[in-house]
């Protein structure tokens, strides 16, 4: 690659549309998913109350993004598509979304991250052809997704807040570090 060809792909990512916390809580059979309103694009907020979640299959999963909403909305419609070929197996509907995400030459260059749970399972996919399912039940993504996670952890180790309440006091935390991050919420909840 050229010197100018990588330049001008580092200025387009600069003034891409990015920044966002997704969060993913289990407690007491509950999953959570939280995710901020806020969009940005370069150093300004161009919106303030964007859906980054979504349930899917008949309302049995929920799912979140972070990175560019373009490619996040096509993420989103393989995945329920895969979900659809799988007949609702979450697993092998986020492997085979992964390996697709990753081996095809048109999807290799989405920016996103996907957060997935139903009621049993939660994984994180990116298009590196990662699937990982968190240990703790307990993940997130985007520029406010290492606070919101820390404060998760702290949460669920230390007090009897159920998941939804550990979502957003975790999400409120967050919001108030990453510049990225705002207080407009969405939760879904299995």
């Amino acid at each position: 690659m050229t010197q100018g060809k990588s330049l001008r792909r580092r200025v387009r990512a600069a003034d891409a549309i990015h920044g966002t916390t997704v969060l993913c809580v289990r407690r007491d059979n509950k999953v959570v998913l939280a995710a901020d309103g806020q969009v940005t694009m370069g150093e300004g907020v161009v919106k303030h109350n964007a859906k980054k979640t979504r349930r899917l299959f008949n309302d049995k999963i929920i799912a979140g993004f972070a990175g560019s909403t373009g490619d996040a909305l096509s993420l989103f419609t393989r995945f329920e598509n895969k979900l659809q070929e799988f007949h609702g197996n979450l697993q092998r509907a986020a492997v085979e979304l992964a390996k697709e995400w990753r081996t095809d030459r048109s999807l290799r260059h989405l920016e996103a991250l996907l957060v997935v749970a139903d009621v049993k399972s939660t994984f994180l996919l990116s298009g590196n052809g990662d699937v990982i399912e968190p240990d703790d039940g307990i993940c997130a993504i985007g520029s406010g997704g290492p606070y919101a996670l820390a404060a998760a952890r702290a949460l669920i180790k230390h007090s009897k807040l159920n998941a939804k309440e550990i979502a957003q006091e975790a999400m409120r935390i967050a919001s108030e570090i990453c510049i990225f991050t705002n207080a407009n919420f969405t939760m879904e909840e299995l």
